[in-house]
């Protein structure tokens, strides 16, 4: 079964992110009416880790952009 869950910006010294900025995922979709910006690095990071949320093999993780001057820090959680 298809979870729903978000990213959800916990730090960041990256113009394209503040801190609280939401990227939902509707199972396979990105939810463009309630998502912030996402860029293609830190997609790349985070896809198998969205992939395995929405399966519902984990519900909460903090992951980091590989882009590391950045550092930004996005937690994974279930969205309702």
């Amino acid at each position: 079964m298809e979870q729903k869950v978000k990213l959800v910006v916990q730090t960041s010294g990256c113009p394209f992110y503040r801190v609280g900025d939401e990227i939902v995922f509707n199972g396979p979709i990105i939810d463009k009416e309630k998502s912030g910006n996402f860029c293609m690095m830190a997609m790349n990071a985070v896809f198998p880790y969205v992939y395995a949320a929405r399966k519902g093999v984990i519900n909460k993780q903090l992951l980091q952009c590989p882009d590391c001057d950045d550092r930004v820090y996005f937690e994974i959680k279930q969205a309702k």
